[in-house]
């Protein structure tokens, strides 16, 4: 009879649990095959409610200057791009994004009946339903996509980068996931990769067996993964958390680690007071990263593989607050980055004069974008919760 205790006892993988990464535990359900030349989706999720008023500045509209009387952007500060709307001027580098036709954004992005809540709102987001049915289930717009999606020995599906709490939108059943803060976490000393010549052995299980080739062939991913990560890049990436993060990307996608997901966030955008210094900094690290980033995949010739999502819980209100910030509000623009985008603006630019209860109308549903990265860009199955959404004409 099988003894879960004594295998459990006897397994490589369990002595070294503390140090492999989580993907791994999944690895029974992999392939040996390469994936080659994959799409590659990068999220950067922006945390705390981006204000995307002072993001994306509406020009032609009067309830601009009516509810942004303190917080208001003057003219000098803005990029214009047409005549409808500008960016705020610490977007200059997405500025050249979008001149070099590698930036589209989506306006008006929200999902009926919004939630305020920092919790649930995201959790929408990142299950991409707000229905309760979904959320409680526990599965992401991502993660679920997956299902038996086949990944290469040894790689994930995604990789979440960061040392915050694994997104939610990766969760899945059949979903492989590690997360990584820092080049050094894929590091696994030798000393703990416990190959006993009794495991090697012609005795040992054929599961035994298949462990200890996992973890063999993970050790030597992750030195690979480390040295790579760590080389410099004449991209020229600003010195911000980021920008260090959005680069050990680029060092994975580089290395063909095989994942076709990256994840990770920038915090910091919950500015209910001061906002407009607070603002325009998170603003100009985003900006100056993502172009060094892109700049760096152009370099390395895989730019036309990669897709960035940008997005966040929600927007602000329309009106400033007493703080000289901005409350909780509801809908926002979105700004994708790849080459394979077929319009730089998507939708209508949600009016400042006609709202509800003091926010913005949303005019896409965020829903709509998911699907048509799940089935256009990345070729996956869309969760059941997501059949029916889709954008026309947004990927070339």
């Amino acid at each position: 009879m099988f003894d879960r205790r004594k295998f459990i006892r006897s397994s490589a993988m369990i002595s070294l649990a503390p140090v492999v990464p989580s993907f791994l535990a999944g690895l029974a359900q992999a392939t040996e095959s390469a994936r080659g030349d994959e799409r590659i989706l990068v999220v950067i999720q922006l945390d705390g409610g981006n204000d995307g008023i002072n993001t994306v500045v509406p020009l032609a509209d009067e309830g601009y200057k009516q509810h942004r009387r303190e917080l208001r952007l003057p003219d000098s500060e803005l990029i214009k791009i047409t005549s409808d709307f500008a960016l705020n001027s610490n977007l200059r580098s997405v500025g050249q994004l979008w001149e070099q036709d590698r930036l589209s954004i989506v306006h008006g992005v929200g999902y009926p009946n919004p939630n305020r809540s920092h919790f649930e709102s995201m959790k929408f987001w990142h299950v991409g339903s707000n229905q309760q049915e979904q959320v409680e289930q526990g599965n992401g717009w991502i993660g679920d996509s997956f299902g038996t999606r086949p990944v290469r020995l040894g790689a994930p599906h995604a990789v979440n980068v960061g040392d915050e709490s694994m997104p939610l939108s990766l969760h899945g059943r059949r979903c492989i996931v590690t997360s990584i803060s820092n080049p050094a976490d894929m590091r696994l000393r030798a000393s703990t990769v416990d190959l006993s010549e009794r495991d090697q052995s012609s005795n040992a299980t054929g599961l035994n067996q298949f462990v200890n080739k996992v973890v063999t062939q993970a050790y030597t991913s992750s030195r690979q993964i480390s040295e790579l990560t760590t080389q410099d890049s004449s991209a020229g990436y600003p010195a911000s958390r980021l920008a260090n993060r959005l680069k050990l990307i680029s060092g994975m996608i580089k290395s063909d680690l095989g994942a076709q997901v990256y994840y990770t966030l920038q915090p910091g955008y919950d500015t209910h007071a001061g906002q407009l210094a607070t603002h325009g900094d998170l603003l100009g690290e985003l900006s100056s990263s993502l172009k060094a980033f892109m700049d760096d995949l152009r370099q390395a010739g895989l730019e036309d593989q990669v897709l960035v999502l940008c997005f966040s819980e929600f927007g602000r209100r329309v009106a400033e607050n007493d703080s000289l910030g901005t409350d909780h509000g509801t809908a926002g623009p979105v700004f994708l980055a790849g080459t394979r985008l077929a319009q730089r603006s998507y939708g209508v630019m949600p009016s400042l004069t006609d709202l509800d209860d003091g926010d913005l109308k949303f005019h896409v549903d965020f829903r709509h974008i998911y699907a048509s990265l799940l089935t256009d860009w990345l070729g996956l199955r869309l969760p059941t919760w997501l059949e029916g959404y889709r954008l026309d004409n947004l990927l070339a």
